[in-house]
């Protein structure tokens, strides 16, 4: 490209590569046709967080995502704060979306209208892969939820042991025992239908483990002995109604955190865990810093573990675990969306200190299709950038640049998680490109 800067070009290159994508909750296509969308469902996840933290009410918020009222109330209560949301990266987020996907050049009193019509146009079936692999380039998913109603063709789901984890009361484990066919009287019985959840969902083609507790409690799983979980299960299990508290429970918590890793490691299971900020508002960020998981990775170092989110704000904190741990990789997911500076910034940090085999660039993180299009933009954006940077103080060169490129935004994820994607794969076309091809 005669006269482009590095940075240009290796945007360029950036743009056309079809990438694997790390984490989605991506509300399936089939349950998504039998809702009625609008422009409401742009707020039902991240940019909903920031709309509360500038001012917005609960009962605001849900009148907004009601779509059986007038959009231009609705609108009337979006407007005086998503002028403030508008500069956050969940709102830069939408305003990508619906410029590239509805041709609409911004979210204001004149264009909410279109933009609402275009958005329920669009719920129709073949929208889903034609945002996902067709506009965003992604081959793979790694999906967190929606179980059986999840797009195999292109989602590979991960399954949650969370509920063994934290259950706290009699409710919960006999809840897990009707789930998974196994009496749970006690501690040994909880184990065991753990390992039947195990079992179960490796056969149907589980690619990995998730834990989000870190929106609950504190992310250290100390070191328990059976007796000492023992004494806690029979507390929880005599508990009546929400159980024992999350305090009391830590003990039982920790030790069937061990037995997870454990089940991980014998059928060879990356681990995700989530760090750093949790979604929605008013939450504790220090039990989220990934330090804590540090005994984890010293017991178990064949594991391999995937933590979230660039832990956020604990960037420093993840190049220290990434460089010194084996079996602990960093992933970026959510991180572009969260702040594209904090991203870049760390991003370089992170290749100077940590093998370029153990970063994974992208995970959309979204509910909705249109955030998960916006945030593959954007990382896009900060890998080229990033790397360019780095080319133009002399760091490595163009061609080590785009083949880290590559490594991070698909093939370390497709090795992480055995995607079975093509070493190879072909180039996304650019908008140009595809325009021409219509023709």
């Amino acid at each position: 490209m005669a006269g482009s800067t590095v940075r240009e070009r290796l945007l360029d290159e950036v743009r056309k590569l079809r990438i694997a994508d790390t984490h989605e909750h991506l509300e399936p296509e089939a349950a998504r046709l039998k809702r009625n969308i609008d422009f409401g469902n742009l707020w039902s996840h991240y940019a909903s967080s920031d709309l509360i933290s500038a001012g917005m009410s609960h009962a605001d918020l849900e009148f907004l995502r009601d779509t059986g009222q007038p959009i231009k109330e609705r609108w009337r209560r979006l407007e005086p704060h998503w002028r403030h949301v508008r500069t956050t990266a969940y709102g830069r987020a939408l305003l990508r979306a619906v410029h590239d996907l509805y041709d609409v050049p911004d979210i204001t009193r004149r264009t909410v209208e279109e933009l609402s019509e275009k958005i329920t146009a669009s719920n129709k079936a073949g929208w889903f892969r034609e945002v996902l692999s067709v506009r965003a380039g992604i081959d793979a998913v790694v999906q967190d939820g929606w179980g059986d109603e999840v797009d195999r063709s292109i989602c590979h789901p991960v399954a949650r042991y969370d509920e063994f984890i934290g259950a706290r009361s009699r409710r919960e484990l006999e809840g897990i025992g009707r789930r998974w066919g196994v009496a749970v009287h006690s501690l040994d019985d909880l184990c065991a239908a753990l390992a039947v959840a195990f079992d179960r969902n490796t056969s149907q083609g589980v690619c990995g483990v998730k834990t989000g507790l870190a929106y609950s409690r504190i992310l250290r799983y100390d070191k328990r002995t059976r007796e000492e979980a023992e004494r806690v299960f029979v507390r929880c299990y005599d508990a009546q109604g929400e159980g024992v508290s999350w305090q009391d429970a830590k003990p039982l918590q920790d030790f069937v955190m061990h037995q997870v890793v454990r089940e991980a490691v014998t059928r060879d299971l990356t681990i995700q865990v989530h760090t750093g900020l949790q979604e929605g508002t008013g939450n504790i960020i220090t039990n989220s810093n990934p330090t804590h998981l540090v005994n984890l990775f010293l017991e178990y170092p064949e594991a391999r573990f995937d933590l979230f989110h660039g832990g956020y704000p604990y960037g420093g904190e993840l190049a220290t675990l990434g460089k010194n741990f084996a079996g602990v990789h960093i992933d970026m997911c959510w991180l572009h969306v969260i702040s594209p500076t904090y991203a870049q910034r760390w991003l370089r940090e992170w290749l100077e200190t940590v093998p370029s085999n153990k970063i994974s660039a992208f995970g959309g993180d979204y509910i909705f299709l249109e955030g998960a299009y916006a945030h593959a933009m954007m990382a896009r954006e900060t890998v080229a950038a990033t790397l360019g940077g780095m080319v133009e103080d002399g760091y490595f060169g163009e061609d080590e640049a785009l083949e880290v490129a590559r490594k991070i935004l698909r093939e370390n994820p497709n090795r992480l998680f055995r995607l079975g994607l093509d070493a190879k794969p072909r180039k996304t076309p650019r908008p140009a490109q595809r325009a021409k091809a219509k023709r």
